[in-house]
């Protein structure tokens, strides 16, 4: 009878949860829903802005008169009058399909390693920085195709029909290798930038007065943290993400990072290395902003700590 009864027990358990509601009580998926959640609210807002960069970086002399003085203002109205305003949005489904997935690896690899590494204690700023380099790494290698056709996507020099048809496209003309052009540039600009920003946004959270980390207005709080982290880490990575859509774009003219580099500067000069900037800094520090401001509230309200 007793037997029995422990029996009955297990099944009418078993029976209350759902497998879904099974899966979803592991931590770390909960922080990849989360982390998807607030990548799809950020993409959809911001892509506007990382399309008019990509265009002002591969903004080359001689294209049309004073295209050397072209601002993000007189990009963003010539492609409204070009290509209408839906062509703001162009490679915003390769966003999609790399920031869902992208954003929530990047946020469970993030949770996973806080909690087996900084359990009891928060990480101080030279740990935050391996902390959000680390993590964005590992989401980094796994998106890196989706990033480069949503590169030539967004560039308008390529005129693929949809992701899978642009990256069957990619692997019959240029062969696999094309996916992972742009690699060690894409590294250097997301890791640094990455832990430049989490170092930044832990350190203004922590100075942020009790007051507000503990009123109704605490994700204000945070998403102004997330606004000043993300300017900081946006301008020293410029550069890099320069680099990264050059070779990108064109992965038979740059056999190897350096080469790009060059192109740039001999094209350029230095300056060169920040078109693009406004946008881009604009775009990735509101979008990690808001990521940020959303997981956390996610994760509170599933009861998590982030």
């Amino acid at each position: 009878m007793i037997q029995q009864g422990r029996a009955t027990g297990q099944t009418s358990s078993a029976s209350v949860h759902s497998p879904m509601e099974l899966s979803l009580a592991h931590p770390a998926l909960k922080a990849f829903v989360c982390g998807s959640l607030s990548g799809t609210c950020s993409t959809l807002l911001f892509q506007p802005l990382d399309l008019v960069k990509t265009r002002l970086q591969t903004l080359q002399k001689g294209v049309s008169p004073g295209s050397a003085r072209v601002g993000m203002v007189t990009m963003f109205l010539s492609v409204v009058r070009t290509e209408k305003l839906q062509g703001l949005w162009k490679g915003v489904s390769p966003s999609f399909v790399r920031c869902i997935p992208g954003v929530g690896i990047y946020f469970s690899t993030f949770y996973s390693l806080k909690q087996h590494f900084f359990q009891d204690r928060g990480p101080s700023a030279g740990q935050a920085v391996l902390l959000g380099a680390g993590a964005r790494t590992v989401a980094g290698v796994c998106m890196l195709p989706v990033t480069v056709i949503k590169t030539r996507f967004e560039s308008g020099r390529y005129n693929y029909s949809s992701v899978l048809g642009a990256l069957r496209s990619v692997c019959n003309t240029e062969g696999p290798r094309a996916l992972f052009s742009g690699l060690t540039a894409t590294l250097l600009r997301d890791a640094p930038f990455s832990g430049i920003y989490v170092m930044f946004y832990t350190q203004a959270k922590k100075a942020l007065p009790h007051e507000i980390s503990s009123s109704p207005f605490s994700p204000l709080g945070s998403f102004s943290c997330g606004v000043l982290a993300g300017v900081l880490a946006s301008l020293v990575t410029q550069p890099a993400d320069v680099v990264k859509t050059h070779v990108q774009l064109n992965p038979h003219q740059y056999r190897r990072t350096a080469d790009a580099v060059r192109f740039i500067y001999a094209e350029d000069g230095l300056r060169g290395f920040f078109r693009g900037a406004v946008p881009r800094s604009l775009r990735r520090t509101l979008m990690a902003a808001l990521a940020w401001t959303v997981y956390e509230q996610l994760m509170a309200k599933m009861g998590l700590k982030s």
